[in-house]
């Protein structure tokens, strides 16, 4: 019987997966660190059993679609209104120095402004999907740190949708006055919708209750509405992933994520994977080797910007040192966000391909270092504990 030749290397890429999980998960290593590594592994630099780079690019987009999807999911409007002082407030403070350090840097340089901006929009996202792994590993998830630190994560996947917009503006693609007005309209009627539905949720629920009874509509129905919203924005000029990002918030706004979850977890965990996949058969090893220093450099300055700039924001936010520095070690790294605008900045022309795999290379250098430095930080927060533990009460 013919054997399919794709089949040898799906398995050799599912046999990969499961030996670096394997290997790595009892090091506390996030999923996303392992199908990243398993990628490089995987790539051309690698065994070769991926090689086209094109087609995981595609299928990993789908991968983007469903991260924000669930992102959008777990976005929580009552836990964002109760800490909305640090959620936006360490957000846009994050934002605001992130760029700031970077037009610095390419005021220096030289650097175009939507460089700059690109640059700092990607180093002041950290990465959900690794720190809410952590804290739920190290049952942080309800301590007040983890609560801090959850609170500006949502806030910073909020970002991501307007920092999509800015960044495709900042490319030079001006839109005519009338696809300025389908944007402003669908955006009113986003908006307009998650009131409406906060309001009035019993229709979507009940449509959604109808679907859920079966399993393949349940699945069919749940790939509509995500995929659905995600064709309504992207006609409009607007971003896919701000469609799915919306698709999400709508059924976290009506309290029917479970429906979703249940019908699509499988989706997410696969088209991720192969997005993470396709980020690590780029990481070009003669390039690291040929930018070690510059890599680890940049890494350095990622980790240690992101640490300070949010632990200050906790501390000015009232919360005792060590407290602000535990919370700024957690939001240290670059998120999987960022891999998003960078390949956007990339196809826009707003960085160049040097300028990519750089980028790329210090993401997922932070993402697989991040336990690490959490590690290296935490003796200090011990020291600071000791210290306000002796000094009168007065933080919190």
């Amino acid at each position: 019987m013919h054997m399919d030749p794709l089949l040898p290397r799906l398995v050799a890429a599912f046999f990969v997966v499961v030996v670096v999980a394997v290997g790595l998960r009892r090091w506390g290593t996030p999923s996303l660190v392992v199908y990243l590594l398993a990628g490089l592994v995987l790539g051309p630099e690698g065994l070769r059993v991926l090689e086209d780079r094109e087609m995981l690019g595609r299928i990993g987009e789908f991968g983007v679609l469903f991260l924000l999807f669930f992102v959008g999911m777990e976005m929580s409007l009552p836990r964002l209104q109760a800490s909305w002082k640090v959620a936006l407030g360490g957000t846009l403070l994050q934002i605001g120095a992130s760029v700031g350090l970077t037009f610095a840097l390419g005021a220096l340089l030289g650097w175009p402004l939507g460089r700059s901006v690109l640059l700092g929009f990607v180093l002041s996202l950290s990465s959900t999907a690794v720190v809410l792994r952590l804290l739920a590993d190290r049952k942080e998830t309800d301590t007040p740190v983890g609560q801090d630190v959850i609170g500006i994560l949502l806030a910073q996947d909020l970002a991501i949708v307007p920092m999509l917009m800015v960044v495709t503006f900042l490319s030079g693609v001006q839109p005519r006055g009338g696809q300025l007005l389908v944007q402003a309209v669908v955006g009113a009627a986003a908006l307009g919708a998650v009131l409406s539905l906060k309001r009035r949720p019993e229709p979507l629920r009940r449509l959604i209750d109808r679907l859920g009874a079966d399993p393949e509509l349940r699945l069919f129905g749940a790939l509509f509405f995500c995929l659905g919203i995600s064709l309504i924005t992207a006609a409009s000029g607007l971003s896919m992933a701000s469609g799915a990002f919306l698709a999400g918030l709508l059924l976290s706004v009506v309290g029917r994520t479970e429906w979703a979850h249940h019908a699509l977890d499988g989706f997410r965990v696969l088209l991720l994977a192969t997005f993470f996949a396709a980020i690590g058969t780029l990481l070009d090893l003669d390039f690291l080797r040929a930018h070690a220093g510059s890599v680890a450099l940049l890494t350095l300055v990622a980790f240690v910007t992101n640490t300070a700039v949010n632990a200050l924001t906790l501390r000015w936010l009232g919360r005792r040192w060590s407290r602000a520095i535990r919370g700024g070690a957690y939001l240290s790294q670059i998120g999987e966000l960022s891999f998003v605008l960078a390949a956007v900045g990339l196809t826009s022309g707003l960085i160049g391909e040097f300028a990519h795999r750089m980028t790329v290379s210090v993401i997922a250098s932070t993402l697989v270092l991040s336990t690490v430095w959490i590690a290296l930080a935490r003796p200090i927060e011990r020291r600071l504990e000791a210290i306000e533990a002796a000094a009168p009460p007065g933080g919190r």
